[in-house]
């Protein structure tokens, strides 16, 4: 061999080796290769190939070669360390000729690491699934032309497959069979065909049956001697789980008595009838109905029967709406009915068909009786922009028909004193808004992010307060939803991101490298340069990327979603983390966040505040942290005020926690006080484990 060829082998990082096709001894090998092995490199040389061998298919190949065939071979194996130990690798073995005589070149990939990692990520699943599932998968294993070769009892189980079926050994009928048992018949003959043409593919779908049963199916290439000889198909049974994740999305968008939308859901529909009237220009109309001494009912029937009243009353209200039209309840025997597409006639049309539903008798336990409702009615874009001038203007609309008799309804008019009064304060305080920014009147505050098992403080999160000297400390819950509307929110919320990566600066420069979290504001994340920005502003900061943490809500991820999945994604690039923030509270579907780039999951204070009495909110805190640890994700809890509640979420495995149990959102002067005592934390970039109302003050506003 010569020197040039033995240098080269040297400089590899990869393990290597040169085998004799003579003797099949070692004649050279690498630094790396001793290391993987164990052993010194003058140790390797002239050992026999079978001593390093460490399966079946290695032991093979090498009594070939013993016979004189000189073929490749490339797959994931194992190699026998000279102590004995089996190390896991990807190996390849090429025939090829040195100096005139023929060898194998060796060449292997230590996949220690990557199998720990993989091992780690199965038990994070599983730790998800061990409530849901307790049955064996379905096995089903077929040769490369899709004959049945083995199956067991649990595949048959899971397909309902006949006895006598299976005693036919006719593997046409069999898969007709399954063919006919799922919902849809033409996209698995589709994903079937798609399979069979790759024979390496491995690949996993979820299978919904008409029995009402839901399988995971997964496909994994069965090779012999590195070579494809066959697949191996698993069915695992998650209807449990399935229903479990549906449950607790519904647990967080519909009113558990009734089952109609709550105002969660209320609030994205609403959102998308703004965008659909941005777009298009269609109007659409709030109702807001409160039933008439409803509370007489309460008192005198019991609460039980109140209950069974407003169910039905639900109903008749579902029951008379078009199918783009939605129905809400807010709590009580308070209903909201969106109408869309609807113009005051419209709305005139849909009040009359309540007062109509209402008005025919209810007979419950042989008592027959009638309830009416005092309706207020608020049109977009006239009377609010946004959900909550909307509810706020049908409100008063409704208390207006109660204050004149009742069951009847009425419109909102903006010619109100109140209402002129209000527009005014509001054109006020833009004006002083912008001349804050202009003179510097904003600062940042600071609430620390702790993990819940030490109490040190790893992160904060960076939030906007306002001293004016003639409106005195305007609470950021009054000027963000102003900055809002006016789309003055872009400019506050840039100001806020490069205050905050100064900040993050002198921290690292001091030995603090703490993560700073930003809150992202829907109008901000949509402007077309968003990303440009953010990449911007870290360049002149010279913060490391993964030390900002950019917090969006979930209606903001499920706008435009493709969209918003290319931001993220872009912003993930520049190394920045991302999190969810107020999670449990918006409408994004498990599918969809398995595809976003999200390293932490921020549980809603709504979640947190019963904790742990709450049985409903502990499930809830429980599976989202469950979720965040199958998706891979770090988890964070809002609003935590007690210490019982800590203690519940560490049980619960939720890594860090922020709110007044710790400290509110300080004055710089005071956080670094609150830090200072604590050894310098070590910041590294997080990575995913695994390989709403939309909020009233989004731009970094408020703490917990």
């Amino acid at each position: 061999m010569t020197g040039a060829t033995r240098a080269l082998i040297d400089a590899l990082p990869q393990a290597v080796w040169l085998v004799d096709a003579a003797t099949l001894r070692v004649i050279a090998a690498n630094p790396a290769a001793a290391t993987l092995l164990g052993c010194e490199r003058e140790a390797l040389l002239g050992n026999a190939a079978l001593t390093l061998a460490a399966t079946p298919e290695d032991l093979c190949f090498w009594h070939d070669a013993a016979e004189g065939r000189r073929e490749r071979l490339a797959s994931n194996s194992f190699v026998r360390r000279f102590d004995g130990q089996t190390v896991p690798v990807l190996r390849s073995i090429e025939p090829l000729q040195i100096d005139g005589s023929a060898a194998f070149l060796v060449a292997m990939h230590d996949r220690s690491a990557q199998l720990r990692a993989e091992h780690e990520l199965e038990l994070a699943a599983a730790e998800l699934a061990a409530t849901l599932e307790s049955t064996a998968d379905g096995l089903l294993v077929t040769d490369l032309s899709g004959r049945i070769r083995h199956c067991n009892r649990r595949f048959a189980d899971l397909w309902a497959l006949p006895d006598d079926l299976l005693a036919l050994h006719d593997d046409a009928r069999v898969f007709d069979w399954m063919r006919r048992s799922v919902v849809d018949p033409g996209g698995y003959a589709q994903r079937l065909g798609a399979i069979a043409e790759a024979t390496l593919l491995q690949a996993s779908d979820v299978l919904e049956l008409h029995s009402g049963r839901v399988l995971e199916r997964i496909v994994q290439p069965q090779c012999s001697r590195g070579r494809p000889v066959g697949r191996v198909w698993s069915f695992r049974d998650i209807t449990e789980r399935i229903l479990a994740s549906r449950r607790i999305e519904q647990l967080a968008h519909t009113d558990a008595l009734t089952g109609l939308p709550n105002r969660v859901l209320l609030a994205e529909r609403v959102e998308r009838a703004l965008a659909l009237a941005a777009r298009e220009g269609e109007p659409f109309t709030l109702l807001q109905l409160d039933l008439d001494h409803f509370k007489h009912i309460n008192d005198t029937l019991g609460q039980a029967f109140g209950d069974r009243v407003l169910v039905e009353i639900g109903e008749r209200l579902a029951a008379g709406l078009r199918q783009i039209d939605s129905v809400a309840r807010l709590g009580g025997d308070e209903f909201v009915l969106l109408v869309q597409r609807s113009d005051a006639a419209g709305a005139e049309a849909a009040a009359r068909r309540v007062m109509e539903a209402l008005q025919r008798p209810f007979t419950l336990d042989g008592l027959n009786f009638t309830v009416t409702a005092s309706v207020g009615i608020a049109l977009h874009p006239s009377d609010g922009a946004n959900l909550d001038e909307l509810l706020r203007h049908a409100d008063a609309a409704m208390r207006e028909v109660k204050a004149s008799g009742r069951a009847a309804w009425r419109f909102h008019t903006q010619r109100h004193d109140a209402g002129e009064a209000e527009l005014r304060a509001r054109m006020k305080l833009d004006h002083a808004m912008r001349q804050a920014l202009a003179r510097e009147r904003f600062r940042l505050h600071y609430q620390p992010q702790v993990a819940a098992g030490s109490g040190e403080i790893v992160g904060a999160e960076a939030l906007i307060r306002w001293s004016d000297p003639e409106l005195g400390e305007v609470p950021p819950g009054r000027f963000i939803p102003v900055a809002e509307e006016s789309g003055f929110i872009v400019a506050i919320g840039d100001w806020v991101l490069r205050q905050a990566l100064a900040q993050g600066v002198r921290w690292h420069a001091e030995g603090r490298p703490l993560r700073l979290s930003v809150n992202v504001s829907a109008l901000q994340f949509r402007q077309p340069g968003f990303v440009d920005g953010v990449a911007r502003a870290l360049r002149d900061s010279g913060l490391p990327g993964h030390l900002l943490e950019l917090e969006l809500t979930e209606s903001i991820l499920i706008q435009d979603a493709e969209d918003s999945l290319a931001r993220v994604h872009a912003l993930a690039a520049l190394g920045v983390q991302l999190a969810i923030d107020d999670f449990g509270t918006g409408y994004s579907s498990l599918g969809y966040l398995k595809r976003l780039p999200i390293t932490r999951l921020k549980i809603d204070r709504s979640f947190v505040t019963d904790l742990p009495g709450d049985a409903s909110g502990a499930s809830i805190v429980d599976a989202i942290v469950k979720l965040g640890r199958a998706l891979g994700m770090h988890v964070i809890a809002e609003g935590v005020e007690t210490e019982a509640q800590r203690r519940f979420l560490l049980n619960c495995g939720c890594d860090e926690y922020q709110g007044w149990l710790f400290a509110p959102a300080l004055p710089l002067d005071e956080f670094e006080a609150r830090l200072a005592p604590q050894a310098p934390p070590r910041v590294v970039p997080l990575q995913r484990r695994r390989t709403r109302v939309a909020r009233p003050v989004p731009a970094a506003a408020s703490g917990d």
